[in-house]
């Protein structure tokens, strides 16, 4: 499953979960529950997402069903991506409304995802520092269990 925006000029493709559930052969119109099942996330946040604009416009079936597409998954997928970053919802609805507005968009677009790569980095780092830590205190542990028991004077 791929995430994809199409210009003139280039393509960007962000390759999502290995674990995401496959999808129907040939299918390309979900009911709301079914892109629940797909991406985990509920039927609430999906409308919610939808009203906050950060989905672009869902189409609706004569009965007003929301009728999502495998363009719609795919931009799902990104934005479980984005949120798993740390980004803030504010910008992930301001990258999807810079998506939505055209290509002149690019460089701000870029800008706003650099930003976040920053902040993933910095939090990696201070994961990395964390586990030394961890590691270290399970070390003097093990080493502690292992020491032979001082005779008593």
């Amino acid at each position: 499953m791929t995430v994809t925006e199409s210009t003139s000029a280039k393509v960007d493709t962000c390759a999502t979960a290995p674990q995401a559930p496959t999808r129907p052969e040939g299918q390309d119109r979900y009911t709301i529950s079914e892109v629940a099942a797909f991406t985990g996330l509920t039927a609430h946040t999906l409308r919610w997402y939808e009203r906050i604009g950060l989905m672009p416009h869902v189409d609706r079936s004569h009965t007003g069903q929301r009728r999502f597409t495998n363009r719609d998954l795919d931009w799902l997928a990104f934005v479980g991506k984005l949120r798993l970053t740390g980004m803030p919802v504010a910008d992930m609805v301001r990258y999807a409304e810079l998506l939505r507005e055209g290509e002149h968009t690019f460089e701000e677009r870029q800008e706003l995802l650099e930003a976040t790569r920053r902040d993933v980095r910095t939090r990696i780092a201070e994961l990395q520092d964390t586990l030394a830590v961890l590691d270290h205190k399970i070390d003097f542990y093990a080493g502690a269990r292992r020491a032979p028991e001082r005779p008593s004077a």
